[in-house]
This record gives C-alpha cells, structure tokens and sequence, in this order.
C-alpha cells in the first residue's frame, strides 16, 4: 500500500469518482488507499460537491510549506496530554470543515471544532484567539453567532473570567432550537393561506409547506427527546 502524501495524479482521480458518484471507500481500493485517507482529502477541501484536484493540491503544498519553518527551527513543546499536536490539528480541519458545510461560518464552524476536541469541552476568548489565530473580535462574532444557533454556552470561571462552553446536553438544545424556528416557517405560512385565499394554487402550495414543516419540526423534538432519554440513561 504506497504511504506518503496524495499526489496530484490521485487527486484528480479522486474528483472523476467523485463526479462519477463513487464512495469514498471505492475510490480509496482503486488507489490502493486507506478509506480514512481520501475521506479525510476530500472534507477538508471543499467536500464532496466542491472537491478540486488542483485546488486541493495546491492547499495541501501551502500547508506543508507553513510546516517547514517549525521542522527546521526550534520545536515548539509538546502536548500537555501526549496527543499528537499534527494529527490533532488535522482533525480539527477535518470536524471544522464538515461544520462549514453544513451551513456555519466558516470561523464559527473552526471555533466549534475547536471546542469539542478539548477533554473539558471549555476555552475562554483570548485561549481561542491565540489558537485559532484570530482576533478576540473574531472569537466573540464567531461565538454570538454559535449562540444564536444554541451550540455553546458562556459561564463564568473561578477568577470570573468569561469561558465558552459545549457540553453533552448542546446538540439536544440545537434541535429544539431549530424546531422552534421551524415551527415560525409553518405558523408564517398558515397565515399566508389566509392572506391569499384558501382556494388559489398559491394558497394549497403554503398550506402543503405548513402540513410538511409541522410533521417535520415535530418528529425532530420527538427524535430530540428520546435520544436524549436514552442516551442520558445510566448503563446498568
């Protein structure tokens, strides 16, 4: 099995599979490459429906050069819980870019990332700004809007220093979020039905979009409420 970096010949073997519709795991055995290996190529360069070859090359030399000033100097110290810092990092690009697209911003969904890959799911602004390599004014837009979203939460530390804060209970208050604002679409579109008279073509088209968004918001506070019930149940 060939090891090393992907070269530009499979990356754009890696797109035709893609535009033919292949799984990730059929394009990986007709590279001779582990499965984790083009999953991992193919998320953190635009996706699946983005994926470029030559783009993606491209990003994967700059990313390699930006390495290179730290392999030949002086090594930065390790990770405090032995964890390899390059692999971490890695992940994070990985999780980050599945959260962009999924529709976060781009900064909201690397502060996420970020989040959810320390063991106490906490950072405080200027530990985000100095990791992620942004501004503090970057850090509070990306975490307002998270927020927003009922993805994280702000507390407060021993020294009453502001910290942001995912926890097992985030994505349950997500789902309820997103149903509650599903629920206003269908409530908006009843109303409408009224607005345009009960029997236009427009009006049977609204009153099929409240039918539909209703079903929906509803199975997902019940998908939302049994998972969490389940999941949350102690193992006997």
């Amino acid at each position: 099995m060939p090891g090393g970096r992907l070269t530009q010949s499979e990356r754009r073997q890696i797109a035709l599979g893609l535009t033919d519709g292949l799984a990730y795991a059929e394009i990986a055995r007709a590279l001779d490459r582990p499965t984790s290996t083009i999953t991992r190529e193919v998320l953190r360069n635009g996706g699946p429906t983005a994926y470029k070859a030559d783009l993606a090359h491209l990003a994967t030399e700059r990313r390699a050069q930006r390495r290179k000033p730290a392999a030949k100097g002086k090594q930065g110290p390790g990770r405090a819980d032995g964890r390899d810092t390059t692999a971490v990092r890695e992940f994070e690009e990985t999780f980050s870019t599945i959260f962009i697209q999924s529709g976060l911003p781009k900064m909201s969904g690397r502060l996420l990332a970020t989040l959810y890959t320390t063991d106490d799911g906490s950072m405080g602004a200027a530990e985000l700004a100095r990791h992620l390599g942004i501004s503090p004014a970057s850090v509070s837009k990306a975490v307002a809007f998270l927020e927003v979203q009922g993805l994280i939460r702000r507390e407060r530390d021993e020294r009453r220093r502001e910290r942001y804060v995912v926890d097992d209970d985030v994505w349950y208050q997500s789902m309820i979020a997103s149903a509650r604002s599903t629920a206003q679409l269908a409530e908006a579109a009843r109303q409408g039905v009224g607005v345009l008279g009960t029997d236009t073509p427009a009006a049977a088209r609204l009153e099929g979009i409240s039918r539909f968004v209703d079903f929906v918001s509803e199975s997902i506070v019940r998908a939302a409420e049994q998972a969490r019930e389940i999941l949350q149940t102690p193992k006997p």
